[in-house]
């Protein structure tokens, strides 16, 4: 338990440390059967990561009564995000996405990555016949000289942050759509987060693509959960529990057992890091993002020594 406060405490900044045990329980709204259920986003909810994180912190908050976490319809992020910010259809409670300043305002954030802070650390998901194009990169210029154009949803984060930095982008809605447009060599690169490519791989039953093994893209881009902006209810008791999670130590397990895997079968510290700015955050999701960026070696140091076997 120790060690995960140590861990946590290190690479975190200390203000995602503070408990707000002190702030009093809003009125719990139950449903006839005593529970409620909260409607996780589709993407969130088959990403077993995720659902576990968000079980977790439900789990640690008995004191708001009994839950259940039902998986949304299949809408894309664009979606999500303005059925959460209008919340009048109630088709979803709470979405983890990465965050970026207007999304902030908006909607009704949790701020304390899920992740650790480890979405802005990207791999490229690739043809095997296109890896040659890949040697010996080291940096933006070589990319764009090599014609290198990365494949992204047309609503994420991500999209802006590339483009800003130079780099050109080939979008679609829907995320399962992207893997065909990879095999179909609409784009070169399928940049996915590291705590995403080997879900991606096996859900998505990819065994004709392969992840490139030398580069590393890097920017600040902290992923939080997101709830309906009048849904005081659900972010009270889903900060709570995650920062009571934080506390005991389990939050340090759930990264361990979720990330340590990524960390060590990906190679990540011995590829080369391309660092990108990401001009999209607000001030407070900033210094998460640079805090994360800066600890990157300690962070994959430690991530890949508890890596768990299985």
């Amino acid at each position: 338990m120790f060690a995960g406060i140590r861990f946590i405490d290190r690479y975190l900044p200390g203000f995602l440390l503070a408990l707000c045990l002190s702030l009093p329980a809003p009125a719990v709204s139950a449903e006839p059967d005593g529970q409620r259920t909260f409607i996780l986003w589709y993407r969130n909810y088959d990403n077993p990561a995720i659902r576990s994180l968000v079980e977790l912190a439900l789990a640690k908050t008995t004191e708001y009564g009994d839950f259940k976490v039902v998986r949304s319809e299949e809408l894309s992020q664009g979606r999500v995000l303005r059925e959460l910010t209008n919340n009048n259809n109630r088709l979803v409670d709470i979405a983890n996405v990465a965050t970026t300043a207007e999304r902030e305002e908006f909607l009704n954030p949790i701020p304390l990555p899920v992740d650790g802070g480890l979405l802005g650390f990207r791999v490229c998901l690739v043809l095997p016949k296109h890896l040659p194009q890949f040697a010996g990169i080291q940096n933006i210029d070589d990319l764009t000289s090599r014609n290198i154009r990365i494949g992204q949803g047309s609503h994420w984060p991500d999209t802006p942050i590339l483009e800003a930095n130079g780099l050109q982008v080939v979008t679609h809605t829907r995320y399962e759509i992207l893997f065909g447009m990879l095999r179909n060599e609409r784009f070169e690169c399928f940049a996915r987060g590291i705590g995403e490519v080997l879900f991606d791989l096996e859900h998505n039953r990819a065994d004709d693509l392969v992840i490139e093994p030398n580069i590393l893209f890097a920017y600040p881009m902290p992923s939080y959960l997101f709830v309906a902006p009048n849904d005081q209810e659900a972010a009270h008791r889903l900060q709570l529990g995650m920062e009571r999670a934080i506390k005991d130590g389990s939050f340090a397990v759930y990264l361990k057992r979720w990330f340590g895997r990524a960390v060590t079968e990906l190679g990540l510290e011995q590829r080369k890091v391309i660092t990108l700015e990401n001009p999209y955050l607000s001030e407070e999701s900033m210094y998460v993002g640079r805090h994360t960026l800066e600890n990157l070696r300690r962070r994959l140091d430690y991530l890949s020594q508890v890596a768990s076997p299985d």
